[in-house]
């Protein structure tokens, strides 16, 4: 996953981060719950997301909002990047973000080609970093 963090929570006072997000084809994290809120807007592409027991596809131009400690996943199933914009609130998260994501020089820089090991090398960054972030993993999305 690619990341630009647009407004940190030194910007904000700590109320909340913006941080553009790019997924490529097959990226997205395991499931799992945090202890703040979480909002993606969907600008390109289309993502697979588990929410409160319901799978959906979320696609460009929709958003989903995801309360605090609710577990959830989000995965991108179809063969284009998704870009989308995260706001985490409070802010502090964008410090997870910034040690398990791929910086991005501009909010246009297209992802790389993610082939499947270092696809797996992502989950297990985000498995070990997860703990320091108060990220819970969870086998399945409930």
């Amino acid at each position: 996953m690619l990341s630009l963090i647009l407004l940190s929570g030194a910007d904000t006072a700590g109320r909340f981060t913006l941080i553009d997000m790019h997924v490529p084809p097959g990226g997205g994290p395991p499931p799992h719950r945090h202890d703040f809120e979480e909002t993606f807007i969907l600008l390109d592409g289309e993502l697979q997301g588990t929410f409160r027991g319901e799978k959906r596809i979320v696609r460009a131009g929709e958003t989903i909002h995801i309360p605090a400690n609710a577990p959830h996943q989000f995965h991108n199933a179809s063969s284009k990047p998704v870009r989308m914009l995260c706001i985490c609130s409070p802010a502090g998260q964008e410090e997870f973000f910034k040690e398990m994501g791929t910086p991005v020089a501009t909010r246009t820089t297209p992802p790389p080609k993610v082939d499947a090991a270092q696809e797996a090398a992502f989950i297990k960054k985000v498995m070990e970093l997860a703990p320091k972030y108060r990220h819970e993993m969870l086998k399945e999305a409930k």
